[in-house]
């Protein structure tokens, strides 16, 4: 791993392969990913896209608590997930459920969180997803001691750790970042910067020239990408994970991208931006300019594309069906996996819920 400062700045422009309009852009470090890889990225952005929009349904049916969508950055979903190998470890956030049904998780599984369960909904170690997490960072922690102990054992494991930009203002990421460079952990650290934390814009977090200049001051790469071009994000993200497994330590990659609607269906974007502001990015959308590029070098033809399409919609089915299905609530779930061995403040919190539980049976 380099100490070298010059080496370890990222790029002073965002690295872009294909524009918002679809034509290729020439790039001194990377080429464009070959096709069948973009065309694979292609069908994943369509059922990322249409996951979104059905999730979303799910929550005004009231079939889901809440979502946090990532609509309009579903490149980035996609990308963090294609370029990693079957015994690398996802670490998401709230925000990339998207992500976990890319990388195979049944998307019911995937939402059991979200409609308000207790648990995750599917095996961590089975399908190497960790658990979403809410909390700001606290997972990335997690996500350098699981690559630490791979490396112990020397395996080839690299760990795929997810965050927003407004992770980056927490203590744990700062803490992360520094323990994963001084053991050199297998670890890709990759931000979505889609410009707010919840209502408060990038500016009001940082005075940095961009969030991957963070990692200079603890010895870690970063670089810059076009969080809306998928094309730029394989080969960015691809490079990063073949240099941690390659044993040059954590890579810093930060995509630049834009929360199109909500922070989540509780909250109102209208008071803090306008429509205009949002307007711009539309321009962008990931998927647009992908299809443009497949479509005008005869990579994607109508029949494929209506493929896609079904595919995604049989992936929505599964959704609505599943979802609409009841499950059963137990109290005693909320208590039973706090602990291994329960503490008497525990056992007294579950007596009188089972108290309260017992009167309401009677009246």
């Amino acid at each position: 791993m380099t100490r070298d400062a010059a080496l370890l700045l990222p790029s002073t422009e965002p690295v872009t392969l294909i524009d918002p309009d679809g034509h290729p852009v020439p790039h001194v470090g990377h080429d464009l990913p070959d096709p069948q890889a973009l065309v694979r990225a292609y069908a994943a952005l369509i059922s990322a896209r249409r996951f979104n929009d059905q999730a979303n349904a799910l929550v005004r049916q009231g079939r889901l608590a809440v979502y946090p969508s990532s609509h309009g950055q579903e490149a980035c979903q996609v990308a963090c997930v294609q370029v990693l190998d079957d015994g690398d470890w996802l670490f998401p956030t709230y925000r990339d459920s998207a992500a976990i049904v890319a990388r195979g998780v049944d998307p019911v599984q995937a939402l059991t969180l979200l409609r308000g369960d207790w648990h995750s909904g599917y095996d961590p170690h089975a399908t190497r997803v960790a658990p979403q997490a809410t909390p700001l960072a606290t997972h990335l922690l997690h996500a350098v001691g699981v690559a630490h102990a791979a490396r112990l054992r020397g395996e080839p494991t690299v760990v795929m750790a997810v965050c927003g930009d407004g992770a980056t203002s927490e203590g744990d990421f700062h803490e992360a970042l520094n323990f994963a460079a001084v053991f050199r952990t297998p670890v890709v650290f990759f931000i979505q910067n889609n410009e707010y934390a919840i209502s408060v814009p990038l500016a009001r977090q940082t005075a940095a020239p961009s969030l991957a200049h963070k990692g200079i001051g603890y010895g870690v790469a970063g670089e810059r990408v076009d969080g809306n071009d998928v094309a730029a994000l394989l080969k960015v993200l691809g490079a990063a994970v073949t240099r941690a497994r390659a044993g040059e330590g954590p890579q810093l990659v930060e995509a630049h991208t834009y929360r199109v609607q909500a922070h989540t269906n509780a909250d109102d974007p209208g008071r803090y931006r306008s429509a205009d502001e949002v307007t711009p990015w539309l321009a962008r959308d990931p998927i647009t300019r992908l299809e443009t590029y497949l479509r005008g070098r005869d990579l994607l033809d109508e029949q494929n594309a209506r493929g896609y399409a079904e595919q995604a919609e049989q992936l929505a089915e599964r959704m609505r069906t599943g979802l609409n299905e009841e499950t059963a609530a137990d109290y005693r779930d909320l208590f039973a996996h706090v602990y291994a061995q329960p503490t008497p403040q525990l056992r007294e919190q579950q007596a009188l819920v089972a108290d309260e539980l017992s009167r309401e049976e009677v009246s």
